[in-house]
């Protein structure tokens, strides 16, 4: 299967299934907030290796990495969401008008309405991998745009009232803001692609070296030189 061959409905069933499956523990990702941080890592200032964020799909330490049956099973599931992650590029790249945001839907007194606090969250926490090198855009002419990923963000983190339970001003102002994060993206994708850093440099001047024998950050529980550092490291 080719990396830029986008996710078939079955195979997006697959992923969400495993996700949301008892082999993954409470804090993982679920498909939304999963959109959400790989779309962060596609546009951001700093490209990211995947023996970096994918540990984060699982949740915020090492040991809520799920027990794969196999190497077989991990490196289907890992490839899947590599997957996943590079439709998002490819489709920012050659047709952004089309990016859609894996927004939550829900009605409101008859009326079907658009939830993105758990796609922003899972935005911010690709952010939060590189807080500092994003900070520019904070205080760029964008800072209104991006605003409201950070708003949908901080309410999701609260954990505040369940869409069923909004009064009508929020759940309108709920949908007004989400649709406004989908506006926003190729927005994003444009102000950092002009100077986007290599992966190489940040591997370089950031993160400790892993050694060939060392376990993969990834929870795998294989040695780096067998998993994410597979020809990544001379031997």
């Amino acid at each position: 299967m080719e990396l830029d061959e986008p996710l078939s409905d079955k195979e997006f069933d697959e992923l969400d299934d495993f996700l949301l499956s008892d082999r993954c523990g409470e804090e993982s990702m679920t498909m939304d907030i999963l959109h959400g941080y790989l779309t962060a890592l596609v546009i951001g200032p700093e490209q990211i290796l995947l023996g970096e964020w994918l540990p984060f799909v699982w949740g915020p330490t090492l040991k809520d990495a799920p027990k794969f049956k196999n190497d077989k099973e991990f490196e289907r599931i890992v490839g899947l969401i590599a997957r996943f992650m590079n439709e998002i590029a490819v489709t920012l790249e050659v047709a952004p008008k089309e990016y859609e945001p894996l927004f939550c839907e829900f009605e409101h007194e008859g009326k079907p309405l658009l939830d993105g606090e758990a796609w922003s969250l899972g935005f911010m926490e690709g952010v939060n991998l590189r807080a500092q090198a994003w900070e520019p855009i904070w205080s760029s002419n964008l800072a209104t745009v991006v605003e409201p990923i950070r708003l949908l963000a901080e309410k999701a983190a609260e954990e505040s009232d369940n869409e069923e339970t909004l009064s009508s001003q929020d759940a309108m102002q709920l949908h007004k803001l989400t649709i406004e994060v989908e506006a926003a993206i190729p927005e994003i994708y444009r102000y950092w692609l002009p100077n986007r850093k290599s992966a190489v440099k940040t591997i370089q001047r950031e993160t400790p070296k892993v050694g060939r024998n060392d376990l993969c950050g990834c929870g795998s529980g294989k040695k780096f030189k067998k998993c994410c550092g597979a020809g990544s490291v001379e031997d």
